[in-house]
């Protein structure tokens, strides 16, 4: 059973601001530290999808580190011209494309394009299609959604999800929105607010109305195309 408790500390810096501010706020004795406890009960759930979620400083990224060191996706490098050519060697064309476009990112011409030339929305959807050619099964991925318009983040997360449940991976998406939970539809949900633990009920179903609805808005936004 994953589990964590560790604190954050950090130190006052010696500067006018700072110090007037201590003194404003009567800081002097005030612990400058942040404890987090709680566990993962995965042991005896069979999931692909999970989710850490909650507020910014609730500790997310922390937990994340601390829990899936191994797994943690973040900041990944793109040196090359072409995107396509920054995803594993190992991997031929068609699969590079068709996890292109299984994460909703179904564009030839901007496939070619270098990763800094690409939108925010681009980026993230590579990231996370790179991420699922990694011969690790469990992909732990930060800021999920963060970087992208509410409407495009639900569609995206439609997509994604279905895209990791074709294949045999494991993916955990880390996130401050809990708008995607019902278009992710996670396994289960690591709440940060309060350290509470969830996990989808036995019989739970697809929300079909939701997923016609993305499927179709899905379309109109990324397009299709088959290699």
């Amino acid at each position: 059973m994953p589990s964590f408790n560790f604190i954050k500390k950090w130190t006052a810096p010696e500067s006018f601001r700072a110090n007037s501010v201590i003194g404003s706020f009567t800081l002097n004795d005030v612990k400058l530290e942040k404890r987090f406890k709680g566990k993962l009960p995965l042991e005896n759930i069979d999931w692909q999808i999970g989710a850490i979620v909650g507020r910014s400083g609730t500790g997310k990224t922390s937990i994340a580190k601390q829990l899936f060191p191994d797994n943690y996706i973040k900041n990944l490098e793109y040196v090359h011209d072409s995107i396509l050519d920054d995803f594993p060697e190992n991997h031929k064309t068609r699969e590079v494309t068709k996890a292109l476009c299984s994460v909703g990112f179904a564009s030839p011409p901007d496939w070619l394009k270098s990763y800094s030339c690409l939108s925010q929305g681009e980026k993230m959807r590579v990231d996370i299609a790179r991420a699922l050619c990694m011969p690790q099964k469990l992909v732990v991925f930060d800021e999920f959604t963060s970087v992208v318009d509410r409407e495009i983040a639900k569609i995206a997360s439609y997509a994604i999800a279905k895209a990791i449940r074709r294949t045999d991976k494991q993916f955990i998406a880390v996130t401050c929105h809990y708008d995607i939970l019902d278009w992710l539809e996670p396994d289960w949900v690591f709440c940060t607010d309060d350290m509470s633990f969830s996990k989808k009920k036995d019989g739970d179903q697809n929300l079909s109305s939701k997923s016609v609805s993305a499927g179709v808005a899905f379309g109109r936004c990324f397009g299709s195309i088959i290699i």
